[in-house]
């Protein structure tokens, strides 16, 4: 499942670098750049509560055959679009929504998955080796896609794309799972509410969820605006763009190794608000670097304290959670760790036109600072876990 996972995520990190520099060049506008990511990420924030109950009624690898089916067709829709150059800016925009959607119910599916895979006491280093695979993919990927982009075209990265999808569904055909949710006559609204009643009446689960939100609406959009620092502030082309995304992997794949070789520690959630206060540092220091060598040095620990607190964050969430509530509840987490993202870009591409990127991305790191020391001091549930 490992590789699997791996190599489609290598494949996705490729198409995203490919297709932020097409919409970029085609357009030459910060704002249908967050547009393009609001609209892949925005279904996550409309769907993914029905994904998380229907996560829970029917089996997840079923449910995730599915999703990647529907992703894949979408890569190739792309590649053939592009190839035959007939490809329009609301190509892309559409395609984006639809593979947003797929993910919806891919993504409760699929975090609901790893946990039956594993011992409970294994699950923080399950959490942290999935991670690393997603930032692993991210350094090789951007690599990846930025030879591919220069040197064969952007049709390449897109159709790489469609064909990595094979890894993840030969994966998933060979795997058997432990968990076979039980019949229910209950319906899916009753379902959902059930849900939403225990993320609601949970000890810490509410602040977790609102953490999750805050940290992506505010820290992600740094990572969708590269390419205006590479063009805008650096001045270069999609060789730094493709550098600046490589040094974020790196310190992600870093972030996640330190969570993975430390385990199930003692007091997980002060140490998740600590390194968010640091990260908001970070943040607001490479939105105001002019040196390509400093700001490669920041963005790298900017990744790897953005996956400490993910990572760390997450298996609370999963450790809290019983297995036939596992669906719905990581929705609910879905919902709030990826509906931060279409909006904080949306937000940063709106304010931009009237401010510059670097301008925006340092007041939200500040932001996530005070948001830190909050939790860390004001409302004490996280730090006490």
């Amino acid at each position: 499942m490992w590789f699997g996972a791996c190599t489609s995520s290598i494949g996705t990190w490729m198409q995203q670098l490919a297709q932020a520099w097409l919409v970029f060049q085609l357009t030459g506008s910060a704002f249908l750049l967050g547009l393009d990511s609001f609209l892949a990420q925005i279904p996550i924030f409309l769907f993914s509560l029905l994904g998380g109950v229907v996560a829970d009624r029917i089996e997840r690898r079923k449910l995730l055959l599915a999703s990647q089916y529907v992703q894949m067709a979408c890569a190739f829709t792309l590649t053939v679009l592009f190839a035959t150059h007939l490809v329009r800016i609301w190509h892309i925009l559409a395609l984006s929504f639809v593979v947003g959607t797929a993910q919806a119910f891919g993504g409760p599916a699929y975090q609901a998955l790893i946990p039956t895979l594993v011992k409970q006491e294994d699950l923080p280093n399950a959490i942290a080796l999935n991670s690393i695979q997603f930032n692993l993919a991210r350094i090789i990927g951007p690599m990846l896609g930025g030879i591919a982009l220069q040197q064969l075209g952007a049709a390449w990265c897109f159709g790489l794309n469609g064909l990595s999808f094979v890894a993840v569904i030969v994966s998933l055909l060979m795997l058997h799972t432990r968990f076979i949710p039980a019949r229910t006559s209950e319906s899916m609204l009753a379902s959902m509410k059930e849900g939403l009643h225990f993320v609601r009446n949970h000890g810490a689960m509410g602040s977790l969820i609102i953490l999750a939100f805050s940290m992506t609406l505010l820290s992600v959009p740094l990572l969708v605006f590269l390419p205006v620092f590479a063009r805008d502030v650096f001045h270069k082309g999609s060789d730094t763009f493709t550098l600046l995304l490589c040094f974020s992997g790196a310190g992600s794949v870093c972030g996640a190794l330190v969570v993975a070789s430390l385990g199930k520690m003692k007091r997980q959630g002060r140490a998740a608000l600590i390194l968010l206060i640091a990260l908001g540092g970070l943040i607001s220091a490479f939105s105001q670097s002019k040196s390509l060598v400093l700001s490669c040095f920041l963005i790298f620990l900017c990744g790897a304290a953005l996956m400490g607190v993910f990572a760390t964050i997450s298996s609370l969430v999963q450790l809290i959670t019983a297995d036939q509530m596992r669906g719905r509840v990581m929705s609910v987490y879905n919902v709030a760790f990826r509906g931060g993202m279409p909006i904080g870009s949306l937000l940063v591409g709106s304010v931009s036109q009237r401010l510059t990127a670097p301008a925006v991305l340092t007041w939200n790191g500040v932001l996530l600072g005070i948001l830190g020391l909050y939790f860390l001091f004001g409302r004490r549930k996280v730090a006490a876990l």
